[in-house]
C-alpha cells in the first residue's frame, strides 16, 4: 500500500506511544524512521519499530527519558541520552552544533549511554541544511571482528558525512563499515529471505546465506582489514572519548530483554567560512565534476530523488508490517 509520510508517522508515534514511550519521544522517533523511509533505507525504518516498542515495554529503553546536553568546553557538549532512544539526544546535538560551530570554527557533541542512530545520514543531511558541514560516526553491538579474529569487538559502526553545496542539495556519504549494514539482514530475517553470500559469517566463521544465522554470526567488513580499521577509529571516537559503551559491551538492537546498549555517537560541526576560501562554491564545482562524469552519481542524490517521489507519490508500506504496527499495544 501506499501511505502519506504523515500517515507513517502517525503509525509509529501511535505504536510507541502505546508502549510506554512519551509523546515527545515518540515524535521524535517517528521522525527518525520516515526519515529512514524516505532515504530509501526501509531496514531502519518501519521494520525497527517492533523492536523498538518491545524494548520500551521490556524498560530496556527507557521511552521517558530526557536527554541533557552539558557544554564541557565552548565547543564541546556532553550529552546523556539517558538510556533512551537516539533520536531526542541526536535533536539536541543537531540543534546547538550549527551555532557553535560558527562561533567556534567547529564544533562536537559526543552522545552516551545511547540506543540505534538509524540512517547516520539523516542528522549529518539536517547540519548541512543549516549551512555547516556535519559528520558522524555511531557505534552499535558488536557484529564484526578484528581482521584476522573471530571475536565481534566492533559494531558495524557508520560514517557520515554532510556538505552545503551553493546552489543544490547537500552531498551526503553514508556508510557501514561492514559490507553492508546489518538492518538488511534483519529485513531479510524478517520477510524469510536468503542473504547474497558475501554479506555475513556464521557463528562458526564460515560464509552463509541464511539471515539469522548471520544475525549470530559476524559482518564481513568493508574493505576487509581497512574497514575493520577504520571500525576501531569509530569505537575510540563514540565510544572511548565519550564514555559509552564498546561494541563488545553493549546489548542487542533488537533483543527486547537485558541491559540498555549503551553505545555512542559523535557528531562534529564545521562552519564552511571557517577559512574564507568561499567553501560552498568550491564544493560544487566538485559536485559538478562527480555529477558530470558518465556512470557516476553524486553521493546522496539517490536518498534526495527517493525522497522527492516519496513524498509526492506516497511511501511504499507491507501490508503486513503495517497491520503488525497497529496491532502493537493493542
Amino acid at each position: 500500500m501506499k501511505m502519506t509520510a504523515e500517515e507513517v508517522h502517525d503509525l509509529i508515534a501511535g505504536a510507541l506511544c502505546r508502549s510506554k514511550t512519551s509523546e515527545v519521544n515518540a515524535a521524535s522517533v517517528a521522525d527518525a524512521l520516515v526519515g529512514a523511509e524516505l532515504a530509501g533505507q526501509g531496514g531502519h525504518g518501519l521494520r525497527r519499530v517492533a523492536a523498538y516498542c518491545a524494548q520500551a515495554r521490556s524498560g530496556k529503553v527507557d521511552g521517558f527519558a530526557t536527554a541533557k546536553g552539558e557544554k564541557t568546553r565552548p565547543g564541546a557538549l556532553a550529552v546523556d541520552a539517558a538510556n533512551g532512544f537516539a533520536y531526542p539526544a541526536l535533536d539536541l546535538a543537531v540543534d546547538w552544533l550549527p551555532d557553535a560551530a560558527r562561533s567556534q570554527g567547529i564544533a562536537i557533541a559526543g552522545i552516551r549511554r545511547s540506543h540505534h542512530c538509524g540512517v547516520a545520514g539523516v542528522p549529518v543531511e539536517r547540519l548541512a541544511e543549516r549551512g555547516v558541514i556535519g559528520l558522524l560516526v555511531a557505534n552499535s553491538p558488536g557484529a564484526m571482528a578484528p581482521w584476522g579474529a573471530s571475536r565481534a569487538l566492533f559494531g558495524t559502526n557508520p560514517i557520515a558525512f554532510a556538505a552545503p553545496v551553493e546552489g543544490g542539495d547537500a552531498i551526503v556519504v553514508d556508510v557501514s563499515l561492514s559490507r553492508v549494514a546489518r538492518g538488511k539482514i534483519m529485513a531479510a530475517a524478517q520477510k524469510g529471505e536468503a542473504i547474497p553470500e558475501g554479506w555475513a559469517l556464521d557463528a562458526e566463521g564460515r560464509p552463509t546465506t541464511d539471515p539469522k544465522a548471520a544475525l549470530g554470526g559476524t559482518m564481513v567488513p568493508l574493505g576487509d582489514a581497512k574497514g575493520t580499521a577504520l571500525a576501531l577509529m569509530v569505537e575510540l571516537l563514540c565510544a572511548g572519548l565519550t564514555g559509552a559503551n564498546y561494541a563488545y559491551e553493549a546489548t542487542s538492537f533488537f533483543e527486547a530483554e537485558g541491559a540498555p546498549p549503551g553505545v555512542g555517537q559523535t557528531l562534529i560541526a564545521i562552519d564552511p567560512d571557517a577559512f574564507g576560501q568561499n567553501a560552498l562554491a568550491r564544493f560544487a564545482v566538485m559536485a559538478e565534476a562527480v555529477a558530470g562524469s558518465e556512470g557516476a552519481r553524486l553521493p546522496g542524490r539517490r536518498r534526495q530523488e527517493i525522497r522527492a517521489r516519496s513524498l509526492r507519490d506516497g511511501i511504499t508500506v507491507d501490508d503486513a508490517l503495517a497491520a503488525e504496527i497497529r496491532a502493537i499495544g493493542q
